[in-house]
């Protein structure tokens, strides 16, 4: 059952939870860690025998929302008026559970039917492993709180952004990602030692490997999807790839055809900013039927290879013919190896300019043009 009310932790100056604690002043709030030590300054009642939660279930876990559930011994269920849901970080259990001296860091809801469920993008972030814990109170007429013991500590971790976040995702990108520029090939820089060591220990065949942590925290293939890195972004006066790379001066081209075809199946990966102007967005090209496109097919918004605003494939006289979007930065990762004799290695004239990288780059999430309102 949906809880009708979860508000806020109730450190937040504008929290709802205002309502819950209104007629409790700061000075007579007790504070119970999860080992039920109190503060001397309490205004909690004495804890009277309330049913302590215990076999704690969490479930239906998404990336800004999980159910809860437990089990409790019918002695006093029926005082039960609240319960109070201590929600932390993993990484942060073992510091102060307490931002305020006097206001603890919890969540409050009325006692519904359980199972519960805890939403809220404020406090909950994806792919991010968290602690709870819960107790039962009886709310008295004078505003004090009975309350049980803490339950045992459970432990959790939310999930990555669903089709439906990623599709939000994607509208906020095709909005920025402007005309159409016509390109060729496919390109991807490395040092000559990468290309060195491709010929001598994968004969000469470039290998996928994990995507690393770069772009939304939530992103499904980020940690998970192997492949292989491409560009396609073309300069405006030329129509030619840049002859600057972040990734080093050597550079395999290869003919759009050769990876992108109607033997491949398209989908949007991810969009967003490393707290600069311009904007990324990471697409994935799979064979049809590979692993990589099974992988694809279950967890990203599958695109239109010639009907789309950043990467189409399309016919004309009998030729392929390529465009990619002018306005952002896209990201091509396609799923399976690649041989370098489809394509050539050569010395770029540019500069190597690090500052471009993305490699493991955090997004902004203050950008509004690039975050949903899920956990960043």
């Amino acid at each position: 059952m949906e809880v009708p009310r979860l508000d806020h932790a109730l450190n937040s100056p504008t929290s709802p939870c205002e309502e819950v604690i209104k007629n409790l002043s700061l000075e007579a709030i007790q504070l119970c860690d999860r080992d039920g030590n109190k503060s001397q300054d309490s205004g909690i009642a004495e804890m009277e025998e309330l049913p302590v939660p215990h076999n704690i279930k969490i479930s239906n876990i998404t990336c800004d929302s999980f159910k809860i559930s437990w089990e409790m011994d019918s002695k006093s269920k029926d005082r039960i008026t609240h319960y109070f849901i201590d929600l932390n970080k993993k990484e942060n259990k073992n510091s102060n559970k307490f931002k305020h001296k006097d206001v603890p860091t919890k969540l409050v809801a009325k006692a519904v039917p359980l199972p519960m469920t805890v939403r809220g993008h404020w406090f909950l972030s994806p792919r991010t492993e968290y602690t709870v814990a819960v107790q039962t109170a009886s709310k008295q007429v004078d505003g004090d709180y009975v309350v049980s013991e803490w339950s045992e500590i459970i432990e959790f971790c939310t999930a990555d952004y669903s089709k439906v976040h990623l599709t939000q995702l994607l509208e906020k990108a095709e909005v920025i990602a402007g005309r159409m520029l016509k390109f060729s090939v496919f390109y991807r820089n490395q040092h000559k030692e990468y290309f060195d060591y491709v010929g001598e220990h994968h004969g000469n065949a470039m290998q996928p490997s994990v995507k690393d942590n770069s772009g939304s925290h939530g992103s499904p293939i980020s940690g998970k999807l192997e492949g292989i890195f491409f560009s396609c972004s073309t300069e405006f006066n030329t129509g030619k790839p840049p002859q600057d790379s972040p990734y080093g001066r050597y550079r395999f081209e290869i003919a759009a055809e050769k990876l992108f075809n109607p033997n491949t199946n398209l989908y949007f990966g991810d969009f967003y900013c490393m707290y600069t102007a311009y904007h990324y967005v990471i697409l994935v090209i799979a064979p049809v039927g590979s692993p990589g496109d099974e992988f694809c097919k279950q967890r990203l918004p599958q695109l239109n290879s010639k009907d789309n605003k950043f990467l189409t494939c399309t016919e004309e006289d009998g030729v392929l013919v390529y465009h990619h979007a002018q306005d952002v930065i896209l990201e091509v990762i396609y799923t399976d190896p690649v041989d370098l004799s489809l394509g050539t290695v050569a010395e770029i004239t540019g500069h190597q300019l690090m500052s471009l990288s993305t490699a493991n780059a955090k997004k902004d999430p203050s950008c509004k043009t690039c975050n949903i309102s899920v956990g960043r």
